[in-house]
């Protein structure tokens, strides 16, 4: 079955989209100049990022909405319920972010209000990274709010590596100013909030694993909710077979098994069929084993060469001499984050972080 094309993540930002949010606009604020809002949207679209086209919406509305900065916002916070839960909604708190930092506290009350409409993440690093301690002030208190938007920004919008964002470097050099926040939200009943948290901590792990376990381990692992950010947070560590991390979440270190029966078809594949494998696993030890049973794909990338990623499998307690047989499918089809390229590509197994087999593939694109 041939691939069919995915729509470009920038398209979210289509003209079409402009021209419907400056409807949106005139409804709820009447002098709005909605041809000229279109004209400068519409212009120059084409070759622009998603980023970049999510930006080129936030001057146009700054060269169309009320010059005073109060008389502004006080428009965007009637827009906001009308883009809830729409990416384009971020214009909104981007806006705040380009060009309210001369006022802070008018700024983060708007962001405190917007992101539960559409999230203030990219936004309030320009804050943070102006006025790192007052901004994480106002971000604590937020972590404490009843509106989980509001809770799960106070994680999100500090992490010190957030994705497609810039980088914190003062808390890239040094998490501890951020702990207060994670520690209010160690348990939270959001499962929307837990993962921001998760990945928080998964970011520290990068540059400061103790300093990450350690936290952790202050915390009480048995509360289910503490216990799944945890093993979340530590999940790049444990992949990497990090003993520490392995010890902090009963696996065992180095694996005594034996991998046998390794399995992978088929050999010659096309975007949009599915890749199977299956194996099994033999303890070789005379105790039991808890094990992180993962596999890693090495993708070709457009320069030839091959980049691996990890994938979570499945956790596993061997008793001793006790054999498991494993399998997995997986469509190989392109994502808006990720391309596939032509090539052998290779997928090796490994358990608490070792490599136990590898196998290959010719993807044909």
């Amino acid at each position: 079955m041939a691939e069919i094309a995915q729509p470009a993540l920038k398209d979210i930002f289509s003209a079409a989209r402009f021209r419907q949010i400056a409807g949106l606009v005139a409804e709820v604020h009447p002098d709005f100049d909605r041809k000229r809002f279109i004209r400068l949207t519409t212009t120059g679209l084409e070759p622009l990022s998603l980023l970049q086209r999510l930006r080129h919406g936030t001057h146009a509305l700054h060269a169309t909405l009320p010059p005073g900065y109060a008389d502004a916002l006080a428009v965007l916070r009637k827009l906001a319920p009308r883009l809830a839960g729409d990416f384009t909604g971020m214009m909104l708190p981007d806006f705040v972010g380009v060009y309210g930092t001369h006022d802070f506290d008018t700024s983060l009350d708007a962001l405190g209000f917007l992101t539960r409409h559409s999230s203030a993440e990219f936004a309030i690093r320009e804050f943070l990274r102006r006025d790192l301690a007052r901004t994480l002030a106002v971000m604590e208190h937020w972590s404490l709010d009843a509106d989980e938007h509001v809770r799960r920004l106070a994680s999100e919008g500090c992490r010190p590596r957030l994705p497609w964002s810039f980088r914190l470097d003062a808390l890239v050099a040094d998490p501890s100013p951020a702990a207060p926040i994670l520690h209010h939200l160690r348990a939270d009943p959001s499962l929307y909030v837990r993962k921001s948290v998760a990945n928080h901590l998964n970011d520290i792990s990068k540059d400061h694993p103790d300093w990450m376990l350690a936290r952790l381990a202050s915390w009480d692992l048995t509360h289910p909710h503490t216990q799944w950010i945890a093993k979340h947070a530590a999940r790049t560590l444990i992949k990497a077979g990090h003993q520490p991390a392995l010890r902090l979440f009963n696996f065992t270190g180095r694996p005594a098994v034996k991998l046998s029966a390794f399995r992978l078809t088929p050999a010659r594949l096309k975007l949009g069929q599915t890749l199977e494998f299956s194996f099994t696993l033999t303890s070789t030890s005379r105790r039991p084993q808890q094990l992180a049973v993962d596999y890693r794909l090495h993708y070709v990338k457009a320069s030839g060469g091959t980049a691996p990623k990890v994938f979570k499998l499945r956790e596993v307690r061997l008793e001793p001499g006790q054999t498991v047989r494993l399998a997995r499918r997986q469509m190989i089809r392109d994502f808006t984050t990720r391309r596939h390229y032509p090539g052998r590509h290779h997928l090796e197994i490994q358990v608490n972080g070792l490599i136990l087999g590898r196998q290959g593939f010719l993807l044909q694109v």
